[in-house]
Order: C-alpha cells, then sequence, then structure tokens
C-alpha cells in the first residue's frame, strides 16, 4: 500500500536525523546559516518576546530565537520526528537554555490556544506537510494580533540558466550527496520531491494573504534557490 506524504516524510527524518545538520551543510553550501542569520535581522525579535518554531527538526533555528529572546523571553520547538528531536534537545541541554521547550507534534493541529505567540517560524518544514494552507492558518490562529509569521523555504529560482542549473543540481546530484554521506539516497530524493513541487515566491505570497495575513512580504536568497515570507497578523 502507498504510503501517504505524512507517513513518508514521517520515515525520512525519523531515518536520516543523526546526519540531518551535516547535510544540510552540504546540500546548501553552509548557505543556510547566512539565510536565517538575514532573516533573523529582518524579523528583529526583541527581548523578552514569545516564540514558537514550527517543524524545528535539530532545533537550530529554535535556539537562534532563545538568543534573540534571552533569559525573560520563551520559545516553543515543535516536530514530529522524535529523533529529531532528540538531537535538539541534547543542543538545548549542552547550551542551558531553560527558556526552550521541546514538543513532540503536529505543525497542523498545534497543541496551543488562540493568539500566544509573538513570532512563529517555519525553516525547510512547510514543503514536507501535506497541507500548506492548513499549517499557514494554525501559525496565523497561534500569533498574537500584530505578531509575526515567519516562512523560510527553499524556492524556484527564475534566471534563466540557474534555474536550469539549480534543476539538474537538486534533482541528480543532490540524492547523490545524500547516498555519499549520510547511506540515503531514496530519503534525499524524496526532499528534492518535494522541493520541486513546492509553490513559487509570489504564489507562496498569495496563500499567506489566504491564510489571514497583512503586510506580506518576501526576501529571495542566493539567486531564488530560497526565499524567506513574512506576514503579520491583522490587529
Amino acid at each position: 500500500m502507498e504510503q501517504s506524504k505524512e507517513q513518508k516524510v514521517h520515515h525520512v527524518f525519523e531515518k536520516i536525523y543523526g546526519n540531518y545538520d551535516t547535510m544540510n551543510s552540504v546540500i546548501s553550501f553552509q548557505q543556510h546559516v547566512k539565510w536565517r542569520k538575514v532573516t533573523m535581522n529582518k524579523m528583529k525579535v526583541p527581548k523578552g518576546a514569545k516564540a514558537l518554531d514550527l517543524c524545528c527538526g535539530t532545533a537550530d533555528w529554535t535556539i537562534a530565537l532563545a538568543d534573540a529572546v534571552g533569559e525573560t523571553g520563551e520559545v516553543y520547538g515543535l516536530d514530529f520526528s522524535k529523533n529529531m528531536l532528540k538531537i535538539g534537545k541534547e543542543k538545548v541541554q549542552n547550551r542551558k537554555l531553560n527558556q526552550v521547550t521541546l514538543l513532540h507534534g503536529n505543525a497542523m493541529d498545534l497543541p496551543f490556544p488562540d493568539n500566544s505567540f509573538d513570532y512563529v517560524t517555519i525553516g525547510f518544514g512547510l514543503r514536507n506537510v501535506p497541507d500548506y494552507m492548513q499549517v499557514l492558518k494554525e501559525m496565523n490562529r497561534v500569533l498574537k494580533p500584530g505578531g509575526m509569521g515567519v516562512c523560510l523555504e527553499t524556492s524556484h529560482p527564475t534566471l534563466f540558466g540557474f534555474k536550469q542549473l539549480f534543476s539538474f543540481y537538486f534533482r541528480f546530484i543532490m540524492p547523490v550527496f545524500g547516498k555519499i554521506f549520510a547511506k540515503s539516497y531514496n530519503e534525499y530524493s524524496w526532499l528534492q520531491e518535494s522541493a520541486r513541487d513546492f509553490p513559487g515566491m509570489k504564489e507562496l505570497e498569495n496563500m499567506f494573504k489566504q491564510a489571514g495575513f497583512e503586510q506580506v512580504s518576501y526576501k529571495a536568497h542566493t539567486g531564488g534557490v530560497a526565499a524567506t515570507h513574512f506576514g503579520i497578523k491583522p490587529n
């Protein structure tokens, strides 16, 4: 019987968790760190804020948010892969970040009341959920009025030549890297499929608006191979 997208993604991340951080660096040529830093600079997260990081994986963005909010703030990280969370919890404990709570859960059905957070982020996770719009609506629901929803995700370059090169790399080279560095050819082949099928920047901008966000904008990274989308929950 064919697996659902949710089952397939769960299997992928439960298997690749041990090499996930290394592979992120290999696949993106370390650019994902720069993209997140640029995103955080634009977010301007103040001390004492309350934030939620969805599909937090091994908690790198969760930790960046914790550094931003400081000891007076509060950060929750949520992921449906227990193995990924196990790596994240080790990082959080090693850094003694008492303001962080990591939870096992589903981004499409958040265990939080309405109007709970100043910021809700999702990094390289939206493309892996079965229903993009449901997650965006959940992000909007749990944000406080005036709060910011942020999505950093792979995208589709539009520049001729670069677009074709990126497509070739993602389709053929990245799965080979997965086989060499993580012994996971099939899993990394699936990840390139999910990225290939993900909406482009303008389409995702419109989805943010449909989910109830205002002042929606986006920032393209490295020729459009990734993009960050920002939206504000109306007051």
